[in-house]
């Protein structure tokens, strides 16, 4: 770390699912790496349900190092999302570092990180530059997706894949973790008004087990990014969306109507073995639906907002008195 760092203590959070091969050098490797950094810091082990020896091996590792250790074992397997989430919501320190347990991230690059932290950022993402994985099952499919999200959420990183980054504690405060959105969570933070940074991350080749990640994983992504450009734009005002395309659908149900008028007026064409008499019932009820479908959201924001006193914002900095 730099001189000019400040001594930040640090909760290191490790999402653990069958790593019983990897964890005696995960947990020295990351003591090395901090002792180096020479901060205050905390390793929390969330086991995800594993089937193998990890939850022994983390009993082990805290009562080997009960002043740094910390575990927490499912009932059974949640996700990694939840993993860290719960690693997240029991962390102690000012910042949170979330890694994963096959050794493919470098804990020697967490006081990078904290470099950065200290500059004044509040997330700080790792960018697997020279990712260590094949080219056509892993790293094709992320460049794809990490563009994707990129341009639709206005938040540019090169690897929102990366397991390894760093979060202020206070920004980690305000996000939620839900389905496959630890990827997003610098999208997240981002939308409330934390600044964002990027560095390069040694990836080293997977040395145990095998990568939890199938193509299932894809639908899941590309189903979360819609409800992340959801949440971004329109999830403290749903009528936005629903009302717009509501709206759209009434206008060209409304011109499907006049069309059948006009045919029937002027054509005598029967009614009820006109297209054009479907198309407006299809589209008028739909655009009816739509606009319910945009008043219910709305109750349900005010509820939801209100009924918990939350606030729409998030703020960074205030003066003392009124």
């Amino acid at each position: 770390m730099s001189e000019h760092a400040a001594p930040y203590a640090v909760s290191v959070v490790v999402p653990i699912y069958n790593e019983a091969e990897s964890l005696p050098r995960l947990y020295a490797e990351v003591t090395e790496a901090m002792a180096a950094a020479q901060v205050p810091y905390e390793l929390i082990l969330v086991d995800d349900g594993s089937t193998d020896e990890s939850p022994a091996l983390l009993r082990e590792l805290r009562d080997g190092d009960p002043e740094h250790v910390r575990f927490i074992i499912f009932r059974r397997n949640f996700g990694q999302t939840a993993a860290m989430a719960a690693g997240f919501d029991v962390a102690q320190h000012e910042v949170i570092v979330p890694m994963d347990a096959d050794l493919q991230n470098d804990p020697r690059d967490i006081p990078r990180l904290l470099e950065k932290i200290n500059d004044g950022y509040d997330v700080v993402s790792g960018w697997r530059a020279d990712r260590k994985d094949k080219f056509l099952s892993r790293r094709l499919p992320s460049r794809v997706a990490n563009r994707l999200i990129s341009v639709i959420t206005g938040v540019h990183l090169h690897d929102y894949g990366c397991t390894l980054k760093a979060y202020h504690r206070e920004v980690a405060a305000h996000m939620n973790f839900y389905g496959e959105l630890h990827r997003f969570l610098p999208v997240l933070a981002s939308w409330a008004g934390a600044r964002v940074a990027e560095i390069k991350v040694n990836h080293r080749p997977r040395e145990f087990g095998v990568s939890k990640y199938g193509m299932g994983r894809t639908l899941r992504v590309v189903l979360d990014l819609i409800t992340i450009k959801f949440l971004l734009s329109y999830s403290t005002r749903p009528m936005q969306v629903f009302g717009k395309w509501g709206i759209g659908a009434l206008g060209i149900g409304f011109v499907a109507g006049l069309v059948t008028l006009g045919q029937k007026i002027f054509s005598g064409q029967d009614v009820t073995d006109n297209a054009w008499l479907f198309v407006c019932m299809f589209f008028g009820l739909g655009g009816l639906q739509l606009i319910c479908m945009g008043l219910l959201g709305e109750i349900s924001v005010r509820t939801y907002y209100e009924s918990q006193q939350k606030a729409i914002y998030t703020i960074r900095e205030q003066s003392d008195g009124s």
